[in-house]
């Protein structure tokens, strides 16, 4: 829980601050950074306390599938930084999607997703949730009256990523809220690209913030990690599926996440100016057909990011002129760019998205999702720009 009184010495304070100093109890060894709890249980004084914490009449750790004080100090810090009552912290990214679609969601209920989404998530909706009957639909982010029309009597939960992943579409979120609760649904905001340094989508009307922690909440790439956060009568459900299932965070992760909050606003401005260098440059490159990024003025979604972000992020896409091979050959060029599918890591990366992270969708998804066979995705980093400019300039320079 988050909520914050006058005598809270962080009541009021700020983003900075809260990613610093937030849900750190001290122990009684007085310690000033926060203690790492590798323990898989815990001691109870008497039988009594033991069946108490147990039955949940009273508070306090008992197992670490789904208690444990290294965790909860993740937990609190980021339901601080994205303005919730409540977080739980889950093993990765799309255990964190797949826990709130379980315990929201039963047969017979429909989800209307974004089909400009992580692929996975895509292949988790359509595959696995619709073998134990919930059924998926998928509209363009941008489209409000494409959501409107596909929405359904049992439409139960919407779900979206924005920016969306790679080609930065931006949605209203304000709108979308407007509309499932309308509707009687609920809004699921993945915000991995942004994190609350950049937006905060309960802040704008959503019910529920989904984080892939190993991005940018790490900011190293060293974890896997995930988050759910918002009102605590939702959030109570996804631990409750928590504590049966154990999708769980571990402690060792957990405190790693902990020292990535620490810098995350630093970091997220750093890689947002960098993206736009990159962006800006790309632009000028005669082998690149069509650059996406919602920081360019061209972007059709420019003007709604600088609206409910901060700052425009540190991931973009291209397409360059050709096909595969092409887009391929800028890869195969580089010498400092990662060529990996994470991203939200200080150091630079490159992906084919068709052959990688949408390589599992269908032919008709990924032309339906513009996800071509000339499109790269970088992430950019915090190395020195000019740097990054250099080492795809290469394989630019050579189509």
């Amino acid at each position: 829980m988050t909520e914050q009184y006058d005598d809270d010495p962080l009541f009021g304070a700020a983003l900075d601050t809260l990613a610093i100093r937030a849900g750190h109890l001290r122990t009684a060894e007085g310690e000033h950074g926060e203690p790492l709890f590798l323990t898989s249980s815990y001691v109870f004084a008497n039988a009594a306390e033991a069946a108490a914490r147990f039955s949940g009449e009273q508070s306090g750790n008992v197992y670490s599938r789904y208690t444990n004080p290294t965790v909860r100090n993740f937990e609190v810090r980021i339901a601080a930084l994205e303005g919730a009552e409540q977080a739980v912290a889950t093993s990765s990214g799309m255990a964190a999607i797949l826990s709130t679609c379980i315990a929201l969601l039963k047969a017979g209920d429909h989800v209307l997703c974004s089909r400009d989404v992580f692929g996975t998530t895509t292949v988790l909706m359509e595959k696995y949730l619709g073998k134990f009957g919930v059924q998926s639909s998928f509209v363009p982010v941008t489209d409000l009256e494409q959501w409107r029309q596909a929405l359904r009597p049992e439409t139960k939960l919407l779900f979206l990523e924005t920016p969306s992943n790679p080609l930065c579409e931006i949605a209203d979120i304000k709108k979308l809220a407007a509309l499932a609760h309308a509707h009687g649904a609920l809004l699921v905001v993945d915000n991995c690209l942004c994190t609350p340094a950049l937006q905060q989508p309960l802040a704008l009307g959503a019910d529920l913030v989904v984080h892939s922690a190993t991005k940018y909440l790490d900011g190293q790439g060293r974890c896997l990690g995930g988050v759910v956060c918002g009102r605590s009568e939702l959030v109570n459900e996804v631990l409750a599926f928590i504590r049966s299932a154990g999708p769980t965070m571990s402690a060792f992760n957990a405190w790693v996440f902990l020292k990535g909050l620490e810098t995350l606003r630093l970091r997220m401005d750093a890689h947002s100016v960098n993206a736009m260098s990159l962006a800006l440059w790309l632009q000028q490159q005669p082998a690149v057909e069509k650059v996406f990024y919602a920081g360019l003025p061209d972007h059709p979604g420019h003007g709604l990011a600088a609206e409910q972000q901060r700052s425009f992020g540190g991931v973009l896409s291209f397409r360059v002129k050709g096909g595969r091979e092409q887009a391929w050959r800028v890869i195969d060029s580089t010498r400092i760019l990662s060529l990996t599918a994470n991203l939200g890591d200080a150091k630079t990366t490159i992906v084919h998205p068709a052959t990688t992270t949408h390589g599992r969708l269908s032919e008709g998804q990924k032309a339906a999702s513009g996800i071509t066979e000339n499109l790269i995705r970088i992430a950019v980093g915090l190395e020195d720009i000019e740097d990054i400019k250099a080492d795809l300039k290469r394989g630019l320079d050579s189509l």
